[in-house]
């Protein structure tokens, strides 16, 4: 009898053993699989990524990715390169190109600023601030959701034909939105409804706010997304007063002070950017002189575009996560621009990462097993079956976005960076003395690519509130052969022109007149984008040069 008691304790402790044993195995397991990557190695993976990105970037894309922000550093540090109206207007903040200004700085410094480096190493200075606001996005969709929505957000935020297009480029967008992902995940108004409760996101509002504040310095129109938050936050907050007149007053006006006094130093006397920003884009309507789109442009092309085939992954993330505020900043942002005449898929940058976070909430729930109300070892058939649709939707994404991505990347408009980058070849031996650009305004890199001082030309397209005004850029396409007799009756003439094949027809006997060869012809473009299709960039010389 004592005998038989013994063996049934030995039996009892063995079981519970095994379902201690059991018990930290699972403990271990749900740790594994619930805590997130460590920060480090998520921004090593994607600081490697968005190199690769960055050099694989070929092609041009908006203007203001050179001319307003590389091209004006370029003139702080080595002392040459073109401002364009926007600065006399005193639109702009030195506070981005300053930015570069230290790299390039960098970069005359360990005596590296050659002609191929000058062309390659803005883009992959940008990708380092791109993979910090990859990480801290990865840590938003965490703290929102779980670890497998941050996994899942991060591939599409990686693989997302327009973040891999634009978020390298030198834009002020592109710095807009790492610093908007950054100051989100800050703020506390954005509760982890979704989250397991054994992490909380490290909200700090002051943070949120100098952050918010400085990607409104260099982009004011980024108040529009701060509006949203800060109004969110300020019916929920109990310490109303605190918040406005202790942090959101102090903070602003101390990060405004700052950017104010940076401008003081750069334009030489004071200028209030934000106010003469809103003034010119907002009150007078200036941005349409560059252009304009419909109303619903932004919902019904703009913003589908960017997202293109994540779309329906995002629509599904947004109804079956409820997570109605991160929604409604999205469509409040979309809302407001599309107030204005002037739209560009640029300015909506800043909430596509929100976009493509629901995204993968909607990747991460495809043959997401329930084990809280079966055992996955149950249901293997319907996980077989959940996993397959799990890898048709993934090769679906990939399979559209990829080639997209590299198309627009690399091919797509790209003659005008090559052209630009062989006339800097060709400049360092001393074979371009002067360049005149027969081409729409802007249409081009310009000092900063080509990296010498010599004398330049481009068709100006500055606006004017004259009335019957035209450009010299219109003027140009309006009648290229008249426009450049009448220019050639006074000028010096350049070495080397530049101008696209479509404009070339009208301007051949012009060019073989005075003495001009066509030297190369660069690629550009399969299609035309809003004006006539300008399928290569002619580069001609003077024959004696």
């Amino acid at each position: 009898m004592m005998r038989r008691r013994f063996d049934v304790k030995e039996e009892a402790g063995e079981e519970l053993q095994e379902l201690l044993k059991g018990d930290r195995t699972q403990s271990v397991s749900q740790k594994s699989i619930h805590n997130p990557r460590p920060v480090i190695k998520v921004f090593g993976i994607c600081l490697v990524f968005r190199i690769a990105n960055a050099l694989l970037i070929r092609t041009y894309f908006n203007p203001d990715e050179h001319w307003q922000s590389l091209e004006v550093a370029h003139r702080i540090v080595f002392g040459y390169g073109h401002m364009t109206w926007e600065w006399s207007a005193g639109i702009r903040s030195y506070l981005h190109p300053l930015i570069f200004a230290f790299f390039y700085k960098l970069l005359w410094f360990f005596n590296l600023d050659t002609p191929s480096i000058m062309v390659m190493a803005p883009r992959v200075y940008q990708s380092f601030f791109a993979a910090i606001g990859d990480a801290y996005f990865y840590r938003l969709s965490y703290s929102i959701f779980d670890k497998q929505t941050a996994d899942w957000a991060l591939l599409s935020q990686l693989t997302n034909w327009f973040m891999f297009y634009c978020i390298t480029r030198t834009l002020s967008n592109s710095l807009e939105a790492v610093l908007t992902i950054m100051a989100i995940y800050y703020w506390p108004s954005l509760k982890c409804s979704q989250s397991p409760p054994y992490e909380l996101r490290r909200t700090s509002r002051k943070v949120a706010l100098v952050l918010a504040a400085f990607a409104c310095v260099i982009r004011p129109t980024s108040a529009v997304i701060w509006i949203y938050l800060g109004t969110l936050h300020l019916f929920e907050t109990r310490d109303k007063v605190k918040f406005v007149f202790m942090e959101v007053s102090p903070i602003g006006a101390s990060v405004l002070a700052l950017a104010c006094l940076f401008d003081r130093w750069m334009y030489g006397s004071w200028v209030f950017v934000p106010l003469n920003f809103v003034k010119f884009n907002f009150f007078s309507s200036g941005g349409d002189y560059y252009g304009t789109h419909k109303w619903h442009w932004y919902f019904s092309q703009g913003f589908p575009t960017m997202l293109f085939t994540f779309a329906p992954f995002t629509i599904i993330g947004i109804w079956q996560s409820k997570e109605w505020k991160l929604f409604g900043l999205i469509a409040w942002v979309l809302g407001v621009y599309s107030i204005l005449g002037h739209k560009e898929f640029r300015f909506v940058l800043p909430v596509l990462p929100i976009a493509l976070m629901f995204s993968g909430y909607t990747l991460a729930k495809i043959g997401k097993c329930h084990s809280m109300e079966l055992n996955c070892k149950g249901i293997g058939r319907t996980k077989q079956a959940h996993d397959f649709k799990k890898k048709w939707a993934i090769l679906f994404l990939l399979l559209s976005n990829l080639p997209m991505a590299f198309y627009m990347s690399m091919i797509h408009q790209r003659g005008s960076e090559d052209a630009m980058a062989f006339l800097a070849r060709e400049a360092a031996i001393g074979k371009v003395h002067s360049v005149l650009f027969l081409m729409p305004c802007h249409s081009t890199p310009y000092y900063s690519t080509l990296h010498r001082n010599i004398s330049m030309r481009f068709l100006d397209c500055s606006p004017s509130a004259a009335e019957g005004y035209v450009d010299e850029s219109d003027s140009f396409l309006l009648d290229p052969a008249k426009f450049t007799s009448n220019m050639a009756l006074d000028w010096k003439q350049p070495s080397h022109i530049l101008l696209f094949d479509s404009q070339e027809r009208h301007l051949k006997d012009f060019l073989a007149s005075h003495s001009y060869k066509e030297i190369r012809r660069f690629f550009h473009a399969h299609f035309k984008v809003d004006r006539d299709l300008q399928a290569a960039v002619l580069v001609y010389a003077l024959v004696e040069c």
